[in-house]
């Protein structure tokens, strides 16, 4: 794909998922951690300081707002799932990314967290039925409802989305 922002294309969310799509899905959030984690293998301080695309994030601004990221979508899973369709709290992911941390932090604590938290949301997503998937919670950014599997399939592919930006950057790069 030519546009660096989106080097596996745009989302594509369908409504209804088959059992079999959503286990798909499950599997590729599980494995979203070791992605990530392999995305910046051997990469040094220069290489994780380089934004993925002309005006976008560093590598190391990336891989920081993967948990940030993951961490609020968890949290409206459980508040999906223990409400009756509740309205989310947006969250500033553009000012996340410029707070120290994630302009300085090496990547290890981030990548260790998103393996911590996707253990407990992988647990939690093959536990719940396909009733609790058609749950949902309103973003009121968007003004519309999002039901859960609506949000698997957003999140499945936001993390292969954001590995895939840096091992875009690798390729282009010869890294």
């Amino acid at each position: 794909m030519d546009d660096p922002r989106y080097p596996i294309g745009r989302v594509e969310v369908v409504e209804e998922l088959t059992p079999v799509r959503r286990s798909e899905l499950i599997r590729e959030i599980e494995e979203a951690p070791a992605r990530l984690r392999a995305a910046v293998a051997g990469l040094g301080d220069a290489q994780l300081d380089t934004p993925y695309r002309e005006g976008g994030w560093t590598v190391r601004q990336v891989v920081h707002h993967v948990p940030d990221s993951h961490m609020n979508s968890y949290v409206r899973f459980r508040l999906a799932l223990t409400e009756a369709e509740p309205t989310i709290k947006p969250y500033a992911e553009k000012a996340w990314a410029e707070l120290p941390d994630a302009r300085t932090l090496t990547p290890e604590p981030s990548l260790r967290l998103l393996e911590a938290l996707h253990g407990r949301w992988v647990a939690l997503l093959r536990a719940m039925t396909p009733e609790q998937f058609a749950r949902g919670f309103v973003h009121p950014e968007h003004g519309r409802r999002q039901s859960l599997d609506q949000a698997l399939q957003v999140y499945a592919w936001h993390g292969k989305h954001h590995a895939a930006q840096i091992t875009s950057l690798r390729e282009r790069n010869g890294w």
